[in-house]
């Protein structure tokens, strides 16, 4: 699979490997192609990336979403969503479209959608790629996976950041079938809440933008919507789930978690209060493969233009 970008097409191909060199190309043609497209950046990973997040909409919008992506890094599928929704939303509005009944233009003006399209570009990186020698944590990523990275799912410090938030973050300790987790394996939550540079980069953002009414993670895969944590909800998620069911296709998931673990959407509920969603895209064994990425962008498109007029 080749990762050539041919910039001329006004829908990129998509269908190719999201690693963080790739993902900040198709951004730069975003940012040289569409003039009124705002890209800044919420702060870096653990090795220096740019955690980029993208505003669809007007300064002055009466309501703002969040949009977020690839916590795990076998969950880069998701990063190819978020990148072609964006495309596609850019065009529209170019075009002055109408898309599933939603005038993108009166939408970019009432609406501001903000879009973190990859948060663990390290551990997509290490995923796909491997770590080179000079990389300062070789050891310490070599002594962690003995040099297997097909089923990596952490960031480079071996931190699984779908749960290192504060919020039931010391409900579960660092243990799986009475084996303590180390890092680098899946669920290692780390030692503190936030200790990673990406989770802790997300939760400012959303502590100080009290703008933000909403918020979707994408993950693979289940193709189900959950919406609470330890039976918990914010007001109106319910209804907004059901709305989500029926333009996804989509089943409602309510997992039976006594209590919070530690997860973005555990910390959203509990200390932003607003809705939050976790959307499991697609079906099969992680990583999904690219080859399923039109097939997944089919079931989740109508939801992603549509949900900030759900709010």
């Amino acid at each position: 699979m080749t990762n050539h970008i041919d910039a001329s097409r006004q829908l990129l191909d998509m269908k190719v490997l999201p690693d963080y060199e790739t993902v900040r190309e198709i951004i730069n043609i975003f940012a040289q192609r569409y003039s009124w497209v705002s890209v800044t950046s919420i702060g870096e990973t653990t090795l220096g990336k740019s955690l980029y997040m993208i505003d669809l909409g007007a300064p002055d919008a009466e309501s703002e979403v969040l949009y977020v992506a690839s916590h795990s890094a076998l969950d880069y599928v998701t990063t190819l969503i978020l990148l072609r929704f964006i495309n596609e939303y850019c065009e529209y509005y170019k075009n002055s479209s109408i898309a599933f009944g939603i005038n993108i233009k009166k939408l970019f003006q009432s609406r501001c959608i903000h879009v973190i399209p990859c948060l663990n570009a390290d551990g997509i990186d290490i995923h796909l790629k491997g770590i080179e020698k000079s990389c300062v944590l070789y050891e310490r990523l070599w002594n962690m996976s003995g040099g297997d990275f097909s089923k990596w799912e952490s960031n480079a410090r071996g931190v699984d950041l779908r749960y290192n938030y504060d919020s039931g973050f010391y409900n579960t300790k660092n243990t799986k079938n009475n084996k303590t987790l180390e890092a680098g394996s899946d669920g290692y939550r780390g030692v503190l809440p936030e200790s990673e540079s990406e989770t802790g980069a997300l939760a400012n953002y959303l502590r100080f933008n009290e703008n933000i009414k909403a918020v979707i993670s994408l993950q693979t895969s289940g193709s189900v919507i959950e919406y609470t944590s330890g039976g918990k909800c914010s007001n109106g998620a319910y209804s907004i789930a059901k709305q989500m069911q029926l333009l996804s296709g989509y089943s409602i998931d309510e997992p039976k978690y006594d209590s919070p673990c530690g997860r973005l959407i555990d910390w959203v509920i509990e200390k932003i209060g607003v809705p939050m969603f976790a959307v499991g895209c697609g079906e099969g064994i992680n990583p999904v493969p690219v080859s399923e990425f039109y097939k997944i962008y089919s079931e989740m498109r109508r939801t992603l233009f549509s949900f900030p007029l759900l709010i």
